[in-house]
């Protein structure tokens, strides 16, 4: 519309907005199906929202448990992903409205002080007067008019378009407030209806916190544990984490914490999620990507990544991230200062072959189906530990989006909301170097 041109540059797809990961899915799913020989039908995957059988089955079994301390509901474990998400979200936003409270009242507390001092030093000058003169003076008030307490300012950065509705109407709200939104309250049957309530702007990365503090806690003590992820833990201390974040309590994952307790209570949240994090909806068709020429796999693996819901993704890539860390320090090397530094023994190959049935599977099968195809089972389980290594050594490339692929998000966009593509494009010259 300016008559600028602006030359795109490969990104992120966590920088990209809400809107145009949506449209990226259909883009993704397009190419799939006319470029891509999966010979299996692809379908976009939900959020998981919506599988409410599993998750009762799940609420059910629980209370059958035999600790009877199990009277609440489950804020991690066994949850659709986006739910736990949306858990993590809440109680964040509960933790700073309490941390607002108390700071307003300690803010209030120090603006009286000054007052009290005032107060407290006319009390003494009045009584050394007292008693050098017989007259009387008259009481002055010394309770000072309180000011309310001025409305905490915050700082919340630039202001920004929010979504297409608000675009049309020429008005912004702050991201914080579309921070609040999720990708299950942006489906709707009418693709404009949908688009009206996706953000214009990259929405919060959406990791659970379970992951993300595990994570963090193994790439600060576990990177030089020997046979991290395959060394047994402590049941009881695990079980003790888990509550604790099922709780929806504020854990924090210290140096005492053993490494061997962390890396299985992240072992058991991505085993007991009710739809794998690379969906059942795709399970065939990142298995048949090794059907496909060597150098179409990665590209393939890509699309179907972008077909996960941005929970799903995001996490994905946050795990990955933190295996390809694993997987780095698996040889013995020798440090800076010469001394020799044993490699934890984790390969790509070893993690694979741990995550890999956590992160791709289909539905369970009963012992029965299982003795019956346990020869197909082993050949799948095989071609499963083959993507997610793929996965491993080449997650950095799976998560960036070409300028070819962001050009067709723009041009499908470009139909319905030129004013958007205007906006976007404004941006990305705006962020380019």
């Amino acid at each position: 519309m300016s008559g600028r041109s602006v030359r795109l540059r490969s990104v992120p797809i966590q920088s990209l907005s809400e809107l145009e990961r949506a449209r990226l899915q259909e883009v993704a799913f397009y190419q799939l199906q006319q470029d891509c020989d999966l010979s299996c039908p692809i379908t976009i995957p939900k959020d998981g929202q919506k599988r409410k059988k599993s998750l009762r089955k799940k609420l059910d079994s629980l209370g059958k448990e035999k600790n009877k301390d199990r009277e609440f509901i489950p804020q991690a474990f066994g949850m659709p992903l986006s739910q736990v998400i949306a858990n993590d979200r809440a109680y964040k936003l509960k933790q700073d409205s309490q941390r607002d409270e108390q700071k307003d009242a300690s803010d209030f507390v120090a603006s009286l002080l000054p007052f009290g001092n005032k107060r407290q030093n006319k009390e003494l000058s009045s009584s050394n007067s007292s008693l050098s003169s017989t007259s009387e003076t008259p009481n002055e008030s010394t309770s000072p008019n309180t000011p309310e307490p001025a409305p905490r300012a915050r700082r919340r950065g630039a202001m920004s378009v929010d979504s297409i509705t608000d675009l049309d109407d020429n008005q912004s709200r702050l991201l914080e407030a579309l921070q609040l939104s999720l990708p299950a309250e942006a489906q709707s049957k009418k693709e404009k209806a949908r688009d009206k309530k996706l953000s214009l702007n990259p929405i919060y990365r959406q990791v659970p916190r379970l992951v993300d503090s595990c994570c963090q806690h193994l790439e600060k003590h576990g990177l030089q544990t020997v046979g991290i992820f395959r060394v047994g833990s402590s049941k009881k201390r695990v079980r003790q984490l888990r509550e604790e974040f099922d709780r929806g309590i504020d854990v924090s994952l210290e140096e005492e914490h053993s490494v061997h307790d962390v890396a299985a209570l992240l072992k058991e949240f991505l085993r007991d999620m009710p739809d794998p994090l690379l969906t059942r909806e795709l399970y065939t068709a990142f298995i048949n990507t090794l059907l496909l020429e060597p150098e179409e796999q990665l590209g393939t693996l890509q699309l179907l990544i972008y077909l996960l819901p941005p929970c799903n993704c995001d996490t994905l890539h946050r795990l990955l991230q933190f295996l390809s860390m694993v997987a780095r320090h698996a040889n013995d090397n020798v440090s800076k200062d010469g001394q020799e530094v044993t490699g934890n023994k984790m390969t790509s190959l070893n993690l694979a072959t741990i995550f890999g049935p956590n992160l791709l599977h289909k539905q369970k099968s009963s012992d029965k189906e299982f003795s019956v195809q346990s020869s197909a089972r082993a050949e799948e389980s095989t071609a499963i530990i083959a993507v997610v290594q793929k996965m491993i050594e080449n997650y950095e490339a799976l998560f960036m989006v070409s300028p070819d692929l962001q050009n067709e998000v723009l041009i499908s966009l470009l139909e319905t909301d030129p004013d958007v593509v205007d906006y976007l494009l404004r941006r990305k010259a705006s962020q380019s170097p």
